[in-house]
């Protein structure tokens, strides 16, 4: 196929009715930019239009390294038209206030309708306004849409009055066939555009969006960004197999490559042998971070010293003269990180600890090596509770835990920090768990990471953590709905999930009060802000089992810390509430406490003491008493002995006392000391049931 350099011409054929047509040409887009800005500009103009009452039918969006581009369909032709009626002066008012009228409504005389309104006749003036046609409408709209596209970054370029990513080359804008003229300053706008940059270079022309689409697939573009995502892993998976070799899978990689490449072009390369002595994480990160190479792996998971590439161009050579050239760059980075590794063995991981005291962890907080003293002191207590782990092992862990970042190869590739701690304590002859647990202790550092689950690595992932998180309240530095510098977010997700899927029974309150202690701050209460935090977080990450929120918060109300019981009582909750005798006993607590709280209000006082027995006159009101103390008692043993069902099951017993006392039981009678005696019976039914959970909590 020979690359297309120009098609000219004019329209021949009629385009689609009511098809918009617009792509964006620019500089190269971030790739990390692409998806976003696309669905973004998508989202705007699908509001816009149906905010103009001109909504499409189906809208898409197509992002490229270069382009943005939108094609819309079956927008109306024009805007609906308008019919507006307005009153006007009283019929024989004076001929000064009917001109007005007439002047401000456009009307003539004989235009006017009478009518008789029940107060009087009135003139009328009943204007038609017709709708604008949807092409006069278009300029104004995507001008404003383009206008309030958010960029992480945006700058400035002479050629037009806007922000945009990077500077705009050009603008293709039809609808209907027909050029929209937009106000971009001294960038073209009409129907030309450009194709791939080395393979087709000059200017295009085009029709109409299947124009546009056949014209760019014939100038080396491929616009929609999955097909070409499927094109760069079929081929890489092509190569590989024909090495006998496998894909390392990079989801991540795959995703960001396919934003680089408009015509993605799969090559294959050789690996040095003299570098496969290197850890396979440092490979992995010199080919991935620096070059947006892809790894190959031996049938039996090994590093193979081959790796994968994407070019953007086609090459007279079959890429030959391309692979060489990327061959000699990763020879050069894999040279850097050898020497690394050799000089960073030189010196034992033990004896960089010093070297923290240089580095600052926040000014507020001390250095790295203050960090580090830190977790070694929480790693004491969660020690006690993690079952298996030992103390000597996780306070070297914890002490060591950071070392490496004065390491050349971390500060060259800055995420293999505890990756590369672990090799380097394993060649210093450090116990394999100690290594592990310093290899692991950033871990999980997102939704698709595994947890730590060691004994000694659990210990110093969650000191790492439960310091963070309470140095940070501690001093102020809380995550607001925009911003979370300290990836304060990330630290609570991960002990969540290292405590429940390692089931680890151990209270949260008394460790981050103890990490609040390390600052001169109300450590309860640093405690107590970070638990709610917890529990936010906890909502969040049990949502996607179908969790209610309202359910984690009746528990966490009561002061629960301990997050696999929380979560035990949870579903047992969830069950009863379930049930009918659940959903009964709520609607009946509800109305008890409710009655108490509104009486509390009134009268000033609280009704939460004990209940007078002789004051008991009705037989409903003394079955509801009796029942409420055994029940609080049967419930009290249950959740001891942590049977949360049994728990619940207790509470099932109040339902018919419940129902029988309101049915015949006046609350506010008039004998004052009946009366009270009776809204604290109301209140025990509240102080009962809140011992199982918060029910003030629960909705619906």
């Amino acid at each position: 196929m020979e690359p297309q350099r120009e098609i000219a011409g004019s329209p021949t054929r009629p385009a689609r009715r009511g098809e918009l047509l617009l792509e964006l040409l620019s500089e190269e887009i971030p790739a990390r930019m692409q998806r976003a800005a696309i669905a973004g500009l998508c989202a705007l103009l699908r509001d816009k239009l149906a905010a103009a009452e001109i909504p499409a039918e189906r809208l898409a969006g197509f992002v490229t390294p270069r382009r943005l581009a939108v094609i819309a369909e079956g927008i109306p032709a024009r805007q609906p038209g308008r019919r507006e009626e307005r009153r006007g002066p009283r019929v024989g008012a004076p001929q000064a206030a009917i001109d007005g009228f007439l002047r401000a409504t456009g009307c003539t005389p004989a235009a006017c309708e009478i009518r008789d309104t029940g107060r009087g006749a009135f003139y009328f003036a009943v204007i038609e306004r017709p709708g604008r046609a949807a092409a006069e409408v278009l300029p104004a709209l995507i001008g404003a849409a383009m206008a309030e596209l958010s960029w992480p970054k945006s700058m400035r370029f002479p050629a037009a009055p806007l922000r945009w990513v990077r500077p705009l080359i050009s603008v293709v804008c039809l609808f209907d066939g027909e050029i929209v003229p937009l106000d971009l300053g001294t960038v073209p706008v009409g129907r030309k555009t450009r194709g791939h940059r080395f393979l087709a270079p000059g200017e295009i022309a085009v029709r109409d969006a299947a124009d546009y689409r056949e014209r760019l697939e014939e100038a080396y573009v491929v616009l929609d960004r999955d097909r070409r995502a499927g094109m760069i892993r079929d081929g890489l998976e092509r190569l590989a197999a024909a090495a006998q070799l496998h894909v390392k899978p990079d989801p991540a990689l795959l995703d960001e490559v396919a934003g680089l490449v408009e015509f993605p072009v799969p090559l294959i390369g050789a690996v040095d042998p003299a570098f496969m002595v290197l850890p396979p994480e440092v490979l992995t990160a010199a080919m991935r971070t620096h070059q947006k190479y892809f790894s190959c792996l031996s049938p039996d998971g090994s590093p193979a010293p081959r790796f994968l590439f994407v070019a953007n161009n086609l090459a007279p050579d079959g890429g030959a003269a391309i692979v060489a050239g990327n061959e000699r760059v990763l020879r050069a980075r894999l040279a850097d990180a050898r020497f690394f590794w050799e000089q960073d063995r030189k010196v034992p991981l033990r004896e960089r600890v010093e070297k923290l005291k240089e580095r600052i962890y926040h000014e507020k907080l001390g250095t790295m090596y203050d960090k580090a003293e830190r977790m070694g002191l929480l790693a004491h207590l969660l020690v006690e509770q993690v079952p298996g782990a030992d103390l000597d092992r996780a306070c070297a862990a914890a002490r060591l835990a950071k070392a490496d970042l004065s390491t050349g190869m971390v500060g060259e590739f800055p995420e293999l920090q505890g990756i590369m701690g672990r090799y380097y304590a394993l060649e210093d002859g450090e116990d394999p768990r100690v290594a592990q647990a310093i290899a692991e202790h950033y871990k999980p550092q997102g939704p698709n990471d595994t947890c730590p689950a060691a004994p000694e690595s659990i210990v110093v992932a969650l000191a790492d953590k439960i310091d963070a998180l309470a140095a940070f309240f501690a001093i102020g530095e809380k995550p607001t709905g925009s911003r979370d510098p300290f990836a304060l977010r990330r630290a609570a997700q991960g002990v969540i999930r290292i405590i429940l899927e390692n089931k680890l029974r151990l209270s949260l309150r008394p460790l981050f009060t103890r990490g609040a202690n390390f600052f001169a701050v109300n450590t309860g209460a640093t405690a107590g802000e970070v638990l709610d935090f917890i529990a936010d977080r906890l909502k969040v990450h049990l949502r996607a089992e179908g969790v209610r929120h309202d359910l984690i918060a009746a528990v966490f109300a009561l002061g629960e810390d301990d997050l696999v019981r929380l979560r035990a009582r949870v579903d047992a909750l969830a069950t009863f509430l379930a049930s009918e005798d659940g959903a009964n006993l709520l609607v009946a607590y509800r109305r008890a406490a409710n009655i108490v709280a509104i009486e509390e209000r009134r009268d000033g006082r609280r009704y939460d003491g004990p209940v007078a027995a002789a004051l008991l006159r009705q037989a409903e009101e003394k079955a509801l008493f009796d029942s409420l103390s055994e029940v609080s008692r049967d419930t009290g043993t249950e959740l001891a002995r942590e049977e949360f069902a049994g728990a619940m099951a207790a509470l099932a017993q109040l339902r018919q006392p419940i129902d029988a006392f309101f049915d015949k039981v006046t609350v506010n009678c008039e004998e004052s000391r009946l009366r009270e005696n009776r809204l604290r019976l109301l209140s025990a039914i509240r102080a009962t049931m809140n011992q199982v959970a918060d029910f003030s909590q629960i909705e619906g």
